[in-house]
């Protein structure tokens, strides 16, 4: 699936090369709509790259190692826009989509040659359920269902954040589109620092999931709340203003890794990739109706929705809290769910 899935993107990529450098608007635009819908089906492979992770990896690595996948999407988001722009300056403006394929092909090889099966000869093969079958499945399993809710809360707060933050800095700081774009790096380097390091093992050890869980969405709520009060242009609020993003990214990074840690241990092995979809599937959905539900309240009072998503991500901490914050028997009952 991984190679099958890159070989793809690849050729997505690819298509989009070629549609760029279209002079007809209307085949240009006919070419990057399929180019982009073929990408983005080819881009639920993370939910295989997770189900590897969690195939190869200990109980008590699984968090960590799921940063990991986190620390490469913040450092794909850094560096990503800035070799677009180089690549459109040296190459013109097919010049991203021929790198991206490149970049792509580069990643088939590499695993292709490096990357063995995980699936043991004598593994169990997973149910196959049609449609929302396996929502409804992954659902009603009690902690499983929990923990991807909570991962739909999360990143629905999150996108408050992702939607308006460029009109928030405008209409308080005058920044431009630079300036925007500096502080989502700024965010960007921030996760990754907190994901690929050895900060969420040692939280993980001394926290356990359950409570990493509670704790990130505290932060996310601490963050989010006072974020559109930050309105003056002096020095001490941008500092400021820089504090708050940076509490914001580190909250939103630490959630991540050990939901989809918990939700990988307390899952079947021949299942981790069916539900961690269900999950992910949760947090695109998230990302639809986010944006839109912060965008219309922004335009009618801009701390709206920082002040509710707050909320939400404060009630989302105590739920974690309150119904996964049991770390013995969280495991226990992790090894019992995960084979029976």
């Amino acid at each position: 699936m991984l190679l099958l899935s890159t070989a793809g993107a690849a050729i997505s990529y690819g298509m989009f090369a070629i549609g760029s450098g279209l002079n007809d608007p209307t085949a240009a635009l006919a070419v990057l709509l399929v180019s982009r819908i073929s990408g983005g089906i080819c881009g639920t492979n993370i939910t295989v790259s997770q189900a590897y992770i969690a195939d190869v990896t200990p109980h008590e690595e699984r968090s960590k190692k799921m940063g990991l996948i986190g620390m490469a999407f913040g450092l794909g988001f850094i560096f990503g826009p800035a070799l677009g722009a180089f690549a459109a300056k040296l190459f013109g403006q097919s010049g991203p989509g021929w790198v991206a394929a490149a970049l792509c092909a580069s990643n088939f090889v590499l695993a292709f040659c490096l990357l063995p099966e995980s699936r043991k000869p004598d593994s169990e093969y997973a149910a196959q359920r049609p449609r929302f079958g396996q929502w409804i499945h992954s659902m009603q399993r009690p902690k499983v269902g929990l923990l991807i809710t909570v991962f739909f809360l999360a990143t629905f707060a999150f996108t408050c954040f992702e939607t308006t933050l460029g009109l928030l800095v405008d209409q308080n700081f005058h920044f431009d589109k630079t300036h925007v774009g500096y502080l989502f790096t700024y965010c960007g380097i921030v996760g990754a620092a907190v994901q690929g390091g050895p900060i969420i093992g040692r939280l993980v050890r001394k926290l356990g999931e359950p409570g990493l869980v509670a704790l990130s969405l505290l932060l996310v709520a601490m963050s989010l709340g006072p974020l559109p009060f930050i309105s003056q242009t002096n020095d001490p609020h941008l500092f400021a203003l820089l504090f708050v993003l940076g509490l914001l990214a580190m909250g939103s990074s630490l959630t991540r890794p050990p939901v989809f840690g918990l939700i990988s241990i307390l899952t079947p092995a021949q299942e981790q990739g069916a539900t961690l979809g269900v999950a992910q599937s949760a947090g695109s959905l998230a990302r639809i109706v986010g944006p839109i539900f912060a965008g219309t309240l922004f335009a009618k009072y801009p701390p709206l929705p920082y002040l509710i998503c707050s909320a939400l991500a404060f009630l989302t901490a105590l739920l974690a809290w309150q119904f996964l914050h049991k770390p013995n028997q969280t495991v226990i009952a992790a090894k019992t769910e995960s084979t029976g």
